[in-house]
Formats: structure tokens, sequence, C-alpha cells
């Protein structure tokens, strides 16, 4: 026994090693049908989709488990970036807006010189 460990902590830990070998098994079995369920979705479907699958196949799990088990064996869902996209196209043809300020954002007294970027604002125009 080792030093330094209760023991009633040791037998406990001895005790349950038949239900951490048979928990280890359940998990292998899982980690198969997640893989066999991620292959089939073209490696897209993450921890969410998974385990809503699973429980469509009567596997009744936690998603934390199924998460834990595809963070260990390097199983990883493929997610779409949205990009923001400005909804206006700019005119090639239209001259720039002058800069008027040159770079020069000092002004005497409050209120002079404003400057800001307001293309993110929606209009009604567009």
């Amino acid at each position: 026994m080792p030093s330094g460990v209760a023991r009633s902590s040791y037998y406990a830990w001895e005790a349950s090693e038949q239900a951490r070998k048979v928990r280890e098994r359940e998990n292998l079995a899982l980690v198969h049908e997640i893989t066999v369920i991620h292959v089939a979705s073209t490696k897209t479907h993450g921890v969410p989709r998974v385990t809503a699958e699973l429980r469509r196949r009567g596997r009744l799990v936690n998603h934390k488990r199924v998460e834990r088990l595809m963070r260990e064996h390097g199983i990883a869902g493929h997610s779409r970036r949205t990009r923001r996209r400005s909804l206006t196209r700019a005119d090639r043809k239209a001259a720039p807006a002058p800069n008027l300020i040159k770079r020069d954002f000092t002004a005497l007294a409050p209120g002079l010189r404003v400057a800001g970027d307001i293309t993110y604002v929606p209009t009604a125009e567009g």
C-alpha cells in the first residue's frame, strides 16, 4: 500500500478497478460510434450534432462525455466561419472624398474637427 494514502481510500480504489475497466470498454465503444457518425458527416459534425445523433440512435449520453472523448481522441468538427460582407458596392467611377484634415487631428476648440467612419451605419438607401 502506498504511503501517505488512507487505508480506506486505497481499498476503495482497488475495489473500483473492475468498474474502471468496464467504463473504459464503454468509452472505447462510444468513441467508435462517435467516429462512425463523424466520418459519415464528412468530418463536419461537432459535439452538439454528434450528441444529438447518438440520442437518436437510442444511446443516452451526456454532451460533456462526448466532448471529452472527442477531445481526447482528436476528433473535431469543422465550423464554417461567417464572414461579414458589406451590403453596398463601392462605386469605382466615383471620385474619392477630399482629405480635408490631412491627418492633423489637433483642434483649437472642441467640435472643430470631427472625424469618424460611418460606413457601418445602416440606412434606408443601403
